[in-house]
């Protein structure tokens, strides 16, 4: 059965590394039929979270702010798998994605329990890192939303010692993110 997929990409890199993980990615996952659709954050117009309490009025358009999240919601709101894409950043996920999933609470302020969409998740992340202590805080972080979110994890796949633009070229993450796609 074909899924609906959204890729919040939080790179600021347009041809960096973790845009290669997504196209290796997407390459899979149409392989199987399955509708992806990826936003790069970095050349959106999202302003942060104001933790106003006020959306969830208007279904249609969750958010008092108007930007480009208006265009991220309906994808959102129909996508069976969010795919978080996004450089290590501090041993994190990068400003551009975690501003824009925080924006996503305004869908979950549309329910009076503020219960969140239930959807699977995936992250891809490329780092310059490239051992496993260098990966758990991002790790405890992911794990720690989806149980709390109540989403179900398909996978991550992490492109260790990748630094500059191109470092990823026959990275075997490459492979693993093609592979994750196209098991879905």
């Amino acid at each position: 059965m074909s899924k609906k997929i959204i890729i919040l990409n939080g790179s600021p890199r347009a041809h960096g590394n973790t845009k290669e993980l997504i196209k290796s990615f997407t390459i899979g996952a149409e392989s199987k039929g399955h509708q992806v659709t990826c936003f790069d954050l970095q050349s959106m117009n999202i302003h942060g979270c104001m933790g106003c309490f006020g959306g969830g009025k208007d279904k249609a358009s969750p958010c008092v702010q108007k930007d480009d999240m208006t265009k991220i919601y309906p994808a959102y709101e129909a996508a069976d798998i969010v795919v978080l894409a996004s450089p290590m950043y501090y041993w994190g996920l990068s400003g551009q994605l975690k501003c824009a999933f925080d924006r996503l609470f305004a869908v979950a302020e549309c329910n009076l329990s503020y219960e969140n969409p239930h959807k699977d998740c995936i992250l891809l992340m490329a780092s310059e890192g490239d051992d496993k202590d260098n990966f758990a805080p991002v790790e405890n972080y992911y794990n720690a939303l989806l149980k709390n979110l109540g989403w179900k994890n398909l996978g991550h796949v992490v492109a260790g010692g990748v630094l500059k633009i191109g470092d990823i070229k026959g990275h075997k993450a490459l492979e693993e993110a093609k592979t994750l796609g196209a098991s879905l």
